[in-house]
């Protein structure tokens, strides 16, 4: 079986950075599953249509090119809220899901929302990272400031926790751990202790998959 290491978490806790690194570091391909959504969103708002339009939505699911993942305007409020109302779209999950599944099935490492309840069940290995609201709001404004865009602290913690009541309130793949994910949790950890924290949880997992095949 493939090694596929799935990453799931709120936004803003550390997920993507930590997937980054474990796929460099383990010699593995990464996907930001977000990215794909944010990138259907796009797609919707450049139609001048409303996110939560199923129709328009699923269409631009079906019709993404890997270009769109290059955007530079993936990332800011509008395309996080963008982004969470296109998730929450059965069809859309969907249209999409075939195309995880494919990037995955040589061995990989993605990070999302539903990666390892949803995309990749069966992984082997399961992180679901989180941290405190406040900890993820100054990280998410901290990340807006050094890009230059003009925001508030208190509106991102708003905005952040309006997405994680979305996101968790979604009939189709709602947010949660994996019952069998390992907790990893980063309010109080920089991004080389969370990255140590990561890669031995990883390490660790893998040994005992290892092990469990031998015997």
């Amino acid at each position: 079986m493939s090694t596929v290491i799935a990453i799931d978490g709120p936004a803003a806790a550390g997920k993507g950075t930590l997937a980054r690194r474990l796929a460099a570091e383990l010699g593995l391909p990464h996907l930001d599953t977000g990215l794909i959504y944010r990138a259907v969103a796009r797609r919707v708002l450049d139609r001048g249509a409303d996110p939560r339009d199923a129709a328009v939505a699923e269409r631009e699911a079906r019709a993404l090119l890997a270009a769109d993942l290059g955007r530079d305007d993936l990332r800011g409020p509008e395309a996080d809220m963008a982004a969470s109302a296109v998730s929450a779209l059965p069809g859309v999950r969907a249209a999409l899901l075939a195309f995880q599944r494919e990037f995955g099935r040589d061995g990989a490492v993605l990070d999302g929302r539903d990666i390892g309840t949803v995309v990749f069940p069966e992984a082997l290995v399961k992180l679901f990272v989180t941290a405190s609201v406040e900890a993820r709001a100054r990280r998410r404004f901290e990340e807006l400031r050094a890009k230059g865009v003009p925001t508030d602290p208190a509106q991102v913690e708003s905005d952040l926790r309006r997405r994680d009541m979305q996101d968790a309130a979604r009939r189709a793949a709602p947010l949660r751990a994996a019952p069998d994910a390992l907790l990893l949790d980063t309010t109080t950890l920089d991004i080389e202790a969370a990255f140590d924290a990561a890669l031995a949880l990883v390490r660790e997992r893998l040994t005992a998959g290892a092990e469990a095949r031998r015997g």
